[in-house]
């Protein structure tokens, strides 16, 4: 699989292919997204294929402008032009009503579509360039862990993907916070924006409650983000001295003693700075030869309330 640097020649030639009906992994500010042009059937049941992911699994929208917006939503209501105003371009994902172009295989049949407009440069001058807005979920197999170099998706899902443009590691580290505004202003998806930023606009968002069979959108699978190896959320300093020997660690702040292999996601205890390690940590800890990972939780704040929401769905078995 052709890995290639986001140079003006490259970027044209990955937008070409787009609108040919390929399926392109490209950087975003959160991790990179396997994208595909958002009205092409054809060109977005592949990524389904790619992935193996379910079709009942929606899939986020990219936009690079307004006039892209105006293409895929056929409603904006005011409370979501003041999100816009705040977190646009950035790793906020709405969730808002669909005009009919966007073909039902994104939105999962769903009256609805979840968009974004990313912070990433690349990201937006591809859409540019391939002047159709992207439907992008990560470019991983489904469930498993999310890629933030373009390494991780070489390595996973080898030569599947037509083209993957290497934008460098990504800055968040973590998906984007989804939030549906009707019937109620709702979050779906803790992300890289802390909800509370959210609340500030929109005032008390209500959670939702899963349905596995219709998920209004994605990553609410209670197994996802899943390394190989099997993970369990543990105080490292209570596990037994034998029972490290052949685990790996996932540590927050600090290592401890004893484990075959560790990272620290954050040694000052910076949250964004352990959101931002997250995934590029467990891909590390995943290919050693431990048996397990021990992940040790962090502070349920911020940006860490989504660190644990994944950690929590990578170790449900």
């Amino acid at each position: 699989m052709p890995i290639v640097p986001a140079t003006p020649e490259h970027l044209d030639r990955a937008a070409a292919l787009l609108r040919a009906g390929a399926v392109v992994a490209f950087p975003t500010e959160t991790v990179y997204g396997l994208g595909a042009n958002a009205f092409d059937s054809r060109a977005v049941a592949r990524v389904f294929e790619i992935k193996a992911r379910p079709a009942f699994d929606p899939l986020i929208v990219h936009i690079a402008d307004d006039a892209m917006l105006d293409a895929v939503v056929s409603n904006v209501p005011s409370v979501a032009r003041r999100l816009i105003e705040r977190f646009w371009p950035g790793p906020l994902t709405l969730v808002l009503e669909k005009r009919s172009r966007v073909c039902d295989l994104v939105s999962s049949g769903l009256p609805t579509v979840a968009v974004r407009m990313p912070d990433h440069p690349v990201a937006r001058e591809l859409i540019k360039r391939a002047a159709t807005p992207l439907a992008a979920p990560s470019a991983n197999p489904f469930g498993y862990l999310s890629p933030t170099r373009a390494e991780h998706v070489a390595r996973m899902l080898d030569e599947r993907v037509d083209l993957i443009v290497d934008g460098g590691p990504t800055r968040h580290g973590v998906e984007s916070t989804i939030v549906m505004l009707e019937p109620q202003p709702m979050v779906l998806r803790y992300g890289a924006i802390p909800v509370e930023d959210v609340e500030a606009i929109t005032g008390p968002l209500a959670h939702e409650v899963f349905d596995e069979i219709k998920p209004l959108a994605p990553g609410r699978l209670p197994q996802h983000y899943a390394p190989s190896l099997p993970i369990r959320i543990v105080d490292p300093a209570s596990v037994p001295h034998n029972e490290r020997l052949d685990a790996a660690l996932l540590a927050f702040r600090e290592a401890v003693d004893g484990y075959r292999v560790a990272c620290v996601l954050s040694p000052r205890g910076d949250l964004r700075e352990a959101a931002a390690h997250f995934f590029e940590y467990l891909h590390e800890l995943d290919r050693s030869d431990a048996a397990r990972i021990d992940a040790e939780p962090v502070p349920e704040e911020g940006i860490g309330i989504a660190i644990m929401d994944r950690l929590r769905r990578a170790s449900h078995r």
